[in-house]
């Protein structure tokens, strides 16, 4: 028995797989969630999705969706100070990936140890987007190696010394002896507070 699709059948099929991997089908994975063999017939509706506007191919052609499913409503503001009428009114869609990292494939995730960072409001467990393109400028907080160990901490540079500088009272300043290397500046904090 033939099974007839439509568009919005198979970019469900293709947006559940993403949901729940968190990537793309490849084509043998998209035969499969169809519910069909042949490869021509998954080649055919990824032509019929690009021509909706429903896929994209990136810079380098793998195949995208081009509205993130992961993708928040945001509806509107709340008082942080003295209780005022939060109104909800839809205001946009916020995708966490597009608001807080810049260029995807110059950004990475990290988890956090220790406390020498929480005056600046990063924690233990807290996630920080590391972009590592991105040249540090004075008071941005690094990912940085110094002297064969890794460290989290704000960059400081006056003419060639460089100095690493805890949000900590408890910990000292650090100087690299010989060798220091910045992979990356800290651009974002994730705090989730329940699990």
């Amino acid at each position: 028995m033939k099974v007839k699709r439509t568009l919005q059948d198979v970019e469900k099929k293709i947006t559940d797989f993403f949901l729940e991997n968190g990537r793309m089908p490849t084509y043998s994975e998209m035969a499969e969630i169809m519910g069909v063999r042949s490869k021509s017939v998954v080649h055919f509706w990824v032509n019929k999705l690009l021509d909706a506007g429903i896929l994209q191919k990136d810079a380098k052609g793998f195949l995208t969706l081009t509205r993130n499913p992961r993708a928040l409503k945001l509806v509107g503001e709340v008082c942080a100070g003295l209780p005022t009428s939060a109104e909800q009114d839809l205001r946009g869609i916020v995708s966490f990936d597009e608001y807080l990292v810049r260029d995807p494939s110059k950004s990475f995730l990290l988890s956090v140890t220790g406390d020498s960072m929480i005056d600046a409001g990063i924690r233990e467990k807290d996630m920080v987007v590391v972009e590592s393109n991105r040249e540090p400028k004075n008071g941005d907080i690094v990912l940085a190696e110094v002297d064969g160990d890794w460290t989290m901490k704000y960059f400081f540079k006056n003419g060639p010394t460089v100095t690493l500088e805890a949000a900590n009272p408890k910990y000292p300043t650090i100087i690299p002896r010989t060798d220091l290397r910045i992979a990356g500046v800290i651009t974002a904090v994730v705090r989730k507070y329940y699990q």
